[in-house]
């Protein structure tokens, strides 16, 4: 009998999870269940997006299900290098050997479900969108979700599982059900960064401003305010602007004029890329904030698993939480076929082999980058000439701590374990830059 799957979270690793499931032939029955709308029929403006970029890791995962990676890769823009943009026009370059793919998460998200639904797999396969889980009984084996439709009356549906997965994000309702089980524990923090997000950037419009194509452009201001605009289609660039927490200036803008302004004073080359509406957007646009979590285990008996965002949030810093979501589904994968999908024996191991690449991840991304302009320029020297010096001695100078993050499926634990070093002096030199920055 196919053992019926429960997936709560319509995200990029849920769905994908219920294509690698959808392989195992008639072994399960899936549902997934979203408290959004369906991103299919909602129109972009307001829909959750963000860019976010695919590398090796997250590639490799959608290669193992026969034309994904390529329907992916269509609807995202190639990467080969950053450009980092100094105050007075000056650019530095800083290439890749492999390129990554950048692309909107909705737009990901929507691919994603395109190749799962036409795979015509409507006896073994149920979407419900605009349903709230209000309760998960774990012991029952049962959850509960309100059907929140506008314009009807809410509507309770219960569903029985033999496997419940959490892919709910890094507010995940599903964690939350954990914490009175024994000997869960939970730690979750805030990020010192806070960010907003920026659409519809016109790229090259403005007389002698090029913005480089296949990369993405980073903007920096010495209190560590950065903007990175990514490239997602011809002519638009999306991207994010991150501040400090404590003390920052554009937390204070309350017209449109004044975000204009502050673009002009400090982005001078950006500014034109910034028009009259996206300034109202950005200003009216909530603060978001970078939860990070770390979990004793992902796994409740043999009937519930936390993978992704659920399992493990990280900052955005490094843009791998997308692509350790998607290795977490080849992880499962992997176990399914050497246990031979025996729950009983997976999902205890999914959470000893995950573990210590999920808490290292958390710990590479927390301190990658120094908000020291001293530092900063030492990582960009480290950079360059270590690339240079692992092509001609790569005995004795190893892969960059980057290019192992985004070129290779190296665990995290093994990176981190290699650049511990440097990860601690950044994590001390940022720690004192914002407790200078708050005062």
């Amino acid at each position: 009998m196919a053992k019926r799957v429960v997936i709560v979270g319509a995200g990029p690793s849920g769905i994908l999870l219920a294509h690698y499931l959808l392989r195992r032939q008639e072994a399960y029955q899936i549902e997934i269940y979203d408290r959004r709308p369906d991103p299919r029929s909602v129109s972009f403006e307001k829909a959750r997006t963000y860019p976010l970029t695919l590398n090796a890791r997250g590639l490799h995962a959608l290669r193992q299900v026969p034309g994904l990676e390529d329907s992916v890769k269509a609807q995202g823009t190639a990467i080969w290098g950053t450009v980092v943009h100094g105050r007075k026009g000056k650019m530095r370059t800083l290439s890749r050997q492999k390129p990554l793919f950048a692309l909107d998460r909705t737009q990901l998200v929507i691919t994603l479900l395109e190749k799962l639904t036409e795979t015509d797999q409507s006896d073994r396969l149920t979407l419900h969108f605009n349903c709230k889980c209000i309760a998960a009984h774990f012991e029952r084996q049962s959850i509960t979700f309100e059907s929140i439709t506008e314009n009807s009356v809410a509507e309770e549906l219960r569903a029985d599982y033999d496997l419940l997965i959490g892919a709910d994000g890094a507010h995940s309702v599903i964690r939350n059900h954990f914490l009175p089980t024994e000997e869960f524990t939970l730690e979750a923090q805030c990020v010192p960064t806070d960010y907003k997000t920026l659409f519809s950037l016109r790229r090259n419009e403005p007389a002698g401003l090029d913005l480089k194509p296949e990369h993405i452009h980073s903007w920096r201001l010495e209190d560590g305010t950065t903007v990175l605009a990514v490239p997602t289609s011809e002519a638009i660039a999306s991207g994010v602007i991150t501040f400090s927490c404590n003390n920052n200036s554009f937390v204070k803008l309350n017209t449109t004029t004044q975000v204009l302004e502050f673009f002009h004073q400090n982005f001078p080359d950006l500014s034109p890329l910034i028009t009259d509406a996206e300034a109202e957007a950005l200003l009216n646009r909530p603060v978001s904030q970078v939860l990070t979590i770390r979990c004793s285990h992902y796994h409740y008996g043999n009937s519930v698993l936390l993978i992704g965002d659920a399992a493990h949030a990280v900052s955005p810093s490094l843009g791998q939480g997308g692509n350790a979501a998607f290795e977490d589904v080849e992880v499962l994968d992997r176990l399914l076929d050497e246990y031979s999908d025996d729950l009983n024996l997976v999902l205890p191991d999914f959470s000893t082999r995950r573990q210590p690449d999920a808490h290292a991840l958390v710990e590479l991304s927390d301190s990658p980058f120094p908000l020291s302009k001293s530092l900063f320029l030492e990582l960009i020297v480290r950079q360059k000439l270590g690339k240079v010096l692992h092509q001609l001695l790569p005995q004795h100078f190893p892969t960059s701590l980057f290019e192992l993050l985004s070129d290779t499926t190296v665990p995290y634990s093994e990176i981190l374990s290699s650049y511990r070093r440097w990860i601690a002096k950044v994590k001390r030199s940022n720690q004192k830059f914002l407790a200078q920055q708050s005062q």
